[in-house]
């Protein structure tokens, strides 16, 4: 999947769930909008109840989304199902859309109306939505092959250069203006002094390299700052992610064990859906 691609992609998922919540609130915003005493006497209260034919729908749709993304992305990730088809990333990507989508479909199928037992699942749910958000800027922190493996510490840093072997091999540069460079890509991870562009373009001008190769040095010298950058936040970042798996795994058991007993306490008082 190229860029191009890739976009489409994003942009088709991203698309679907906007649609899907304004028809969603545009459909049923008469209903909703209803006090909940009140409710009874809309006259499409069969309909968009939770165990109206519309509204149980939802719940039936969402909730098999939810599993679908979830039981798909495990697979994936655990046992290399579909390995060869599709890169962790696009199916990643794919999880959190149906595990974007599903929710939103369960929140209309309750209506709004949240109590009991039921809403403990429905705030597991709201948890497990926000931590997955928080999940996903953590996962996109740290460096990965392009078929989306985790790459560890030591592939990072042997994607770094011998930067001042380089920059005296290539451009016979002086020790101090070496230095700056050097400062200008670690500083971060160094905790030395910033070096700022307007710094770095001036040893570039008083340096000795030809005016067409000074891009290709400021290009070098960003590529080794961003790599110095992943090495600093790598470790913090799997350390996190981690944890964020843990705190999210005890929101998601929740969320499925009521869930269950939501399916079953509706089964067994006879509320069925089209069938």
């Amino acid at each position: 999947m190229n860029k191009t691609t890739h976009k489409i992609y994003l942009a088709t998922m991203a698309s679907v769930v906007v649609v899907v919540t304004i028809y969603l609130a545009y459909t049923g915003y008469s209903y909703y909008q209803t006090p909940l005493e009140e409710r009874f006497y809309h006259p499409r209260h069969d309909w968009f109840k939770p165990s109206g034919a519309f509204g149980h729908g939802l719940g039936i749709i969402g909730t098999l989304l939810i599993l679908i993304g979830v039981s798909l992305y495990i697979a994936r990730k655990r046992y290399n199902f579909l390995g060869k088809l599709i890169r962790l990333k696009y199916l990643l990507e794919f999880h959190i859309f149906l595990c974007t989508l599903g929710p939103i479909m369960v929140l209309f199928h309750t209506a709004f109306k949240f109590g009991g037992i039921v809403s403990v699942a429905f705030w597991s749910m709201v948890a497990v939505v926000l931590s997955g958000v928080i999940g996903r800027f953590i996962y996109i922190q740290i460096p990965r092959t392009i078929e989306g493996r985790q790459l560890s510490l030591q592939e990072v840093k042997g994607m770094k250069t011998d930067l001042s072997s380089t920059l005296y091999d290539q451009y016979q540069l002086d020790d101090d203006t070496i230095e700056i460079f050097v400062q200008f890509t670690q500083f971060e991870e160094q905790g030395t002094q910033k070096i700022s562009s307007s710094r770095l373009k001036q040893a570039l001008k008083k340096s000795n390299i030809p005016i067409d190769k000074r891009k290709d040095v400021l290009k070098l010298l960003k590529n080794e700052r961003t790599l110095s950058r992943r090495i600093a936040r790598l470790q913090t970042m799997q350390k996190l992610f981690k944890y964020w798996h843990v705190a999210n795994l005890p929101f998601a058991l929740i969320m499925l064990v009521i869930v269950l007993i939501h399916i079953g306490v509706t089964l067994a008082f006879g509320y069925k859906w089209i069938f």
